[in-house]
């Protein structure tokens, strides 16, 4: 694999920096540093910067409307987003939905959802888990009732990200309980504002309003909104997971986590030496470091498959795993180098408005909160036991 840049793609580098440096509010820039929760309007507004410039659906093909940028192209701008604290795109739109509705649906489906994914007009959520099926998804109960040229829609969806933002949500739904779980489902479009649509906040353990609850009682659904054919969902639903995954590696903000700790650690401390003069504690940032890269390589590994025509794989599962391990890890050395400062729990000062007072030094409140609440990611997308068992048997064959 060649790693050195060509000269477009530094020049590329600069332009994507200049524009995140034009257009990136800097008290959003500061909450990523901080630690601090983003609000609804520091992702819109961004997000909707993107879409102006046509970037925010970066890994669409041009046909789509996507910038059709090779591999460097979307490594570079994610990796520089991330340096300079641009928030996570929210990516059940740009990432998840959209590549489904151009894969699987209909000339019509496209023309009338792709723009508004792509200019972030638009917000999405994803309805998938449920309680008792989560990551036995196929378990789903959600039921759609065919009555006409519409579906009526009962059940519950739970920990739906950013629900209380969505316009639309998608959704799987089992349409025929008589066929083998997987066989039974069926992937609906459904507009949030829809009679019988309910959202009950979920409060996070750092105090955050992330995710939902979602109730749908009678809600009628046309025909028109289902992605394929009935009983197909579960297609559709293992192409948007593999998606999904190779996200949730999180590489650039592994590496932004990364450069975090070594700043902790020079940080001044009130009495005795800094954490950087300790071989140990620097040597574990350094094993952390190293695992960062070798996750990168195995990212660019995929990206490049997909560069040459191909689709995620089972193989994505890997990546899911070991970034999802990786970013733990980092709020574990991160409680580590906080020490005693960690015992204060504080959520109130993730957010932007607080008149709390912090307990030692700025860099302490947000070391507990984010290490509780990053106990997720190895569930979030499918448990990391589950991937383990899809990697043995579609990568290892065993």
């Amino acid at each position: 694999m060649d790693l050195n840049l060509k000269p477009e793609h530094k020049a590329f580098a600069d332009e994507v920096r200049a524009f995140a440096r034009a257009n990136l509010s800097p008290a959003t820039k500061a909450k990523t540093f901080s630690g601090k929760h983003y609000d609804k309007d520091d992702h819109i507004q961004w997000q909707k910067a993107l879409g102006r410039q046509g970037w925010l659906a970066y890994t669409w093909p041009r046909k789509y409307g996507g910038p059709g940028w090779d591999v460097t192209q979307r490594f570079l701008f994610e990796n520089v987003l991330a340096e300079e604290g641009a928030p996570r795109i929210i990516p059940f739109g740009p990432k998840m939905v959209g590549p489904v509705i151009y894969t699987f649906g209909t000339d019509e489906q496209k023309e009338r959802f792709l723009p508004g994914i792509r200019s972030s007009e638009v917000s999405w959520c994803q309805g998938y888990s449920e309680p008792g099926a989560g990551s036995d998804l196929a378990s789903l109960r959600t039921r759609a009732v065919l009555d006409g040229d519409h579906y009526i829609v009962n059940g519950q969806k739970t920990w739906t990200s950013f629900a209380h933002w969505g316009d639309w949500i998608f959704c799987l739904v089992r349409t025929n309980p008589d066929a083998k779980l997987q066989e039974g489902i069926s992937f609906l479009l459904i507009d949030m504002k829809t009679p019988g649509v309910t959202v009950r906040p979920i409060i996070m353990l750092d105090g955050a309003h992330h995710v939902n609850d979602v109730f749908l009682d009678n809600v009628k659904v046309p025909v028109a909104n289902r992605i394929g054919k009935e009983g197909e969902g579960w297609t559709c639903a293992k192409f948007l997971l593999a998606n999904e995954r190779l996200g949730i590696a999180e590489v650039p903000a592994s590496k932004r986590g990364v450069r975090s700790l070594r700043d902790i650690a020079r940080a001044e401390p009130a009495n005795g030496a800094t954490l950087a003069e300790d071989p140990a504690f620097t040597a574990q940032i350094a094993d952390l470091d190293l695992q960062v890269q070798a996750l990168e390589m195995s990212e660019l590994r995929a990206l490049s498959t997909m560069a040459l025509g191909g689709a995620p794989g089972p193989e994505v599962s890997t990546l899911k795993i070991r970034g999802s391990e990786i970013q733990q890890r980092i709020t574990e050395l991160t409680m580590e180098a906080v020490g005693e400062y960690a015992a204060p729990y504080q959520p109130g000062m993730l957010f932007q408005d607080s008149n709390e007072t912090p307990v030692g030094p700025d860099h302490a409140p947000p070391a507990a909160p984010r290490y509780f609440n990053f106990r997720k990611t190895s569930i979030y997308g499918g448990s990391n036991e589950i991937q383990k068992n899809i990697v043995s048997k579609m990568v290892l064959g065993l």
